[in-house]
C-alpha cells in the first residue's frame, strides 16, 4: 500500500510550475536530465510542428544554457498552438527559477518569467462582437 502511494506521489527532485497564455494552461514538470522535453506525452517536435512554437518553447532553456541538463515533462490544455506554446515557455522559465535561484535575474531580464496578460475581450450585449456594432440601415 505504501509502495503504491509513493508511486503515485512526485518525486522530491521534481519541480512543478504552471504557466498560463491566452486560455491555456501548462503544468510543468522538471528533473535534471538529458535535456529530453516531452508535451503531453509526444516529443516537442511532434506536438508542435511549427518552428516557431518550439523555439518560444524551449527559449527559456536556450537564454541560461540548460538544454542538456534538465528533462522536462508538460501537460498543456485549452487554447490553440501559439497560447499553448507561451504557456510552456511561462512554465519552463517559473521552473527554472524554482530549480537554480541564479537564474531568476537573466530570465527576468529576458522577460520571461513576465505573464502576457492579453485575453480575448468578451462579446457586450447589443453589439455583434466585443466591440463591433450592427450596421445601420437608412430604411
Amino acid at each position: 500500500m505504501a509502495a503504491e502511494q509513493s508511486a503515485k506521489s512526485v518525486r522530491t527532485s521534481d519541480i512543478l510550475a504552471t504557466g498560463r497564455r491566452k486560455t491555456s494552461v501548462a503544468r510543468v514538470r522538471l528533473r535534471s536530465g538529458s535535456g529530453k522535453i516531452s508535451v503531453n506525452g509526444r516529443d516537442l517536435a511532434a506536438y508542435f510542428p511549427a518552428i516557431k512554437d518550439r523555439v518560444l518553447v524551449s527559449g527559456a532553456l536556450e537564454q541560461v544554457g540548460r538544454q542538456s541538463a534538465v528533462n522536462i515533462d508538460i501537460t498543456v490544455d485549452g487554447g490553440g498552438p501559439a497560447g499553448q506554446a507561451g504557456a510552456c515557455r511561462l512554465g519552463i522559465a517559473r521552473a527554472l527559477k524554482a530549480f537554480d535561484g541564479e537564474l531568476a535575474e537573466p530570465l527576468r531580464h529576458s522577460k520571461l518569467l513576465t505573464r502576457d496578460g492579453r485575453m480575448k475581450e468578451r462579446k457586450k450585449y447589443g453589439l455583434r462582437g466585443a466591440r463591433r456594432g450592427t450596421q445601420f440601415s437608412k430604411r
